[in-house]
């Protein structure tokens, strides 16, 4: 197998692992299934022996739980720029959010008429936020929770916290110290099923591969939660 001047320089300057996981995401972003998501293959895109992974990874899980890492990291960032525009996301998570520019307003346009304010505004835009994630990166999103479900490796367990540490922080923000972990408990299985759903197809097949009719319905539904909360 020929090896790319490019791969050789990074793995020669510790990029190796780096570039493993970038492969991953790709194989991901390119529609392919998380099941078939291997060594080999990654080994493959980075332009390196079929061996050569080993140095990083012991086996297949290990790179999935890497991959299901940066998945829960990029969410977490998506989910911060939605409570907080000012932040901003780049890249592929950026275009997610859409610059929170007109779908910002109209979140705080619902919540307002419900009188929930700013902050309740904000945590509906973080479910549509997580919704819209998982609708632009499904694979993405299904290995970030069937590697979450069994014993997650220190790292993933942090960033998968994390994420959740963002709805978490804005609902205690709303909610009194004993309602609040339940509430979030409550949003993000809320959020969730919608995900979930919406790329099951069992939201109605016009909805399935279509990010903006995703968003909108979730944009629907969430802001009707919030005026009922």
């Amino acid at each position: 197998m020929s090896t790319s001047p490019s791969a050789k320089a990074g793995y020669h300057h510790g990029g190796l692992r780096e570039a493993l996981v970038e492969a991953g995401l790709a194989i991901l972003e390119e529609g392919g299934d998380p099941a078939s998501l291997g060594l080999r293959e990654a080994a493959r895109r980075a332009g390196v022996s079929a061996m050569a992974p080993y140095r990083h990874f012991p086996d297949k899980d290990a790179l999935l739980a890497a991959v299901a890492t940066v998945g829960f990291e990029r969410l977490r960032a998506a989910l911060e720029a939605a409570d907080d525009p000012g932040r901003g996301v780049q890249g592929s998570v950026g275009e997610t959010m859409d610059g929170r520019s007109g779908l910002r307003r109209d979140v705080e346009t619902s919540a307002a008429a419900g009188g929930a304010g700013e902050g309740q505004a904000a945590l509906v835009a973080q479910g549509v936020a997580y919704i819209g994630f998982a609708a632009a990166h499904p694979g993405l999103f299904r290995l970030m929770f069937r590697t979450c479900a069994a014993e997650p490796p220190e790292a993933l367990a942090a960033a998968s916290s994390g994420a959740f540490g963002v709805l978490s922080h804005r609902v205690a923000a709303l909610m009194p110290p004993e309602r609040a972990t339940d509430e979030a408990l409550r949003c993000w299985a809320l959020v969730h099923g919608i995900a979930v759903l919406a790329l099951d197809g069992l939201l109605g097949a016009d909805l399935r591969g279509n990010r903006e009719a995703v968003a909108a319905l979730a944009e629907r539904l969430l802001a009707l939660d919030a005026r009922g909360r």
